[in-house]
């Protein structure tokens, strides 16, 4: 039996897949996590746009819930809103794009990249610097950023970006290489606030919505994205992806942009959906901690019983599926997505999921 391990510890140790004294969780509770701040009545409006709240909602909440990753997701409304876009702004909920500043193919084609340090991309790099120097002993941090095809999405909409496509390709590609410099200066900008990792949202890259060639022109390895991925580790940062599509592109994101962490969603009523026993038999897991699968509206929803009951049938499932494939520790237990920030979201349930993890998740193949 391995020893009692410090978050850090046990991260470190899942990433070189040595023996763990327990699998890593990580309900991936960001914005709800201003609720453990005071009395518990921080709006939503507010964490998310001052720094110093920001941080300390994920300071707060790495203590209350005891996590041992703390990843800085704010939401996806914030690269359109900064480059324009009309974001509606409601005191408890998420905020998200009510009028995109694309609304014609020459619009593409006007973007200007804003300040970084303003808005609320200057919320996020001045409050990363805040979490990840406090927390840098306790835990492993990551910052989070969109990737340029899902800023542009938000600044456009999905289906105005897919039709662009072809029929205004150049338009896009324009737009992208856009998104794609100020991205670069948001890398530097994170690098400068030292969390230890980066963590991108490439949510299109999706079977669902795009093939592997159609990915490949408008965001892959060998486009946007890895001179993005490539300057993160010059940043001196680890590079992690999340990606909570149905059908995400594994080849493409964990063989070809080799992350070291990779958090995913499984839905089990879309049929090829990849389940967490079956990314780890097919060898995803082999060089990669994947993080996954919980339904985030599960926190919402659930019972605490039917919570523990939910995480310790997936630590099960997937302790099996790593002593099948020789693996001691390369998987995550996480939620899907990000806990719904809601008021609604029961705080019982992400503290239930993380004590159930450390009851059943030690791993002895």
């Amino acid at each position: 039996m391995t020893e009692k391990m410090t978050h850090i510890e046990r991260v470190l140790a899942s990433l070189g897949d040595q023996p763990v004294d327990r699998l890593t969780v990580y309900p991936i509770a960001c914005g709800v996590s201003r609720r453990t701040i005071g009395d518990g009545t921080m709006l939503y409006k507010d964490w998310c746009s001052d720094p110093k709240n920001y941080a300390q909602g994920l300071i707060s909440g790495q203590k209350y819930f005891d996590l041992d990753l703390t990843v800085g997701l704010m939401d996806l409304s914030v690269i359109a809103g900064d480059f324009g876009s009309h974001v509606r702004m409601d005191e408890q909920n998420t905020p998200f794009v009510d009028d995109p500043v694309i609304k014609g193919p020459e619009d593409y084609e006007k973007l200007q990249a804003p300040d970084i340090n303003k808005g609320r991309s200057g919320v996020i790099l001045e409050g990363t610097k805040i979490f990840a120097d406090a927390l840098k002993n306790e835990t492993i941090t990551s910052g989070f950023l969109e990737g340029p095809l899902l800023a542009l999405t938000q600044s456009a909409s999905a289906e105005k970006v897919f039709m662009d496509m072809y029929n205004n390709r150049s338009a896009v590609h324009k737009a992208l290489g856009t998104f794609t410099e100020y991205l670069r200066d948001m890398v530097k900008g994170m690098g400068q606030s030292k969390p230890a990792a980066c963590m991108w949202d490439y949510l299109w890259a999706s079977y669902s919505c795009l093939g592997d060639n159609e990915y490949d022109e408008f965001e892959g390895q060998y486009k946007y994205a890895g001179g993005l991925n490539e300057l993160v580790g010059k940043e001196g940062m680890a590079l992690a992806i999340h990606n909570c599509a149905d059908l995400p592109h594994l080849d493409t994101q964990i063989k070809a942009m080799k992350p070291a962490a990779y958090t995913m969603a499984y839905y089990p009523l879309i049929p090829g959906s990849p389940s967490a026993s079956e990314v780890i038999g097919k060898g995803y897991a082999d060089n990669c901690v994947v993080c996954g699968n919980i339904d985030p509206q599960g926190y919402v929803r659930w019972s605490q019983e039917k919570m523990q009951k939910t995480t310790m049938n997936l630590c099960q499932e997937v302790k099996t599926a790593l002593c099948a494939r020789g693996l001691k520790s390369k998987y995550c237990i996480a939620s899907g997505c990000e806990v719904p920030p809601s008021v609604t979201t029961r705080l019982e349930n992400i503290k239930t999921m993380v004590d159930t993890v450390k009851q059943y998740g030690q791993v002895t193949c």
